[in-house]
């Protein structure tokens, strides 16, 4: 079982540094559908996941076909939009035979209206109060990325580590 977080063109490097370092802390598979918005070398995506770019393992398309051509029967992907009516808490991640696509839109138009109407029974929503458009993306990918960890009992993760200087240390 392999959890993947898929950006569709994302347009902003800090927001794409910012979710490749959650990437990196949770040995999750990041993977980017072109055009990006910036180059993969910006110096703003960089600072955003430091030094954690050679932790990630980043898989490039050309285009949303081509993602899906690489998808298996037995996959799971899911729609991550403010349109869905069912919420990502709703949905069981536990089946670790399972791979997990969680496909997030462009920070500015979302998902192609058409893939999202022949997708619709995949769509999945945050709950939020109707003050605002949207949540940032890093934070989006962050939310339902920990539900899905939660749910899978945070397998191959690290619960508990201690320091030399530890502050909580006895």
């Amino acid at each position: 079982m392999t959890n993947h977080v898929v950006l569709f063109e994302p347009l902003m490097p800090a927001n794409t540094g910012n979710i490749a370092r959650s990437c990196a802390g949770t040995n999750t598979v990041l993977h980017l559908i072109e055009p990006l918005g910036f180059q993969l070398d910006n110096k703003h995506m960089k600072r955003a996941g430091l030094d954690y770019w050679d932790e990630v393992n980043v898989v490039m398309h050309d285009d949303l076909p081509s993602f899906m051509a690489t998808l298996k029967a037995d996959d799971k992907l899911f729609l991550i939009s403010k349109f869905a009516s069912k919420s990502y808490t709703d949905v069981n991640y536990e089946d670790t035979n399972k791979n997990y696509y969680f496909l997030f839109g462009k920070e500015t138009t979302g998902l192609p209206e058409t893939f999202m109407k022949e997708h619709a029974e995949l769509a999945l929503r945050i709950p939020m109060s109707n003050h605002i458009r949207a949540f940032n993306l890093s934070n989006s990918v962050a939310i339902v990325l920990f539900e899905a960890l939660r749910q899978q009992k945070f397998t191959g993760m690290e619960l508990a580590h201690r320091y030399e200087h530890d502050k909580l240390k006895d």
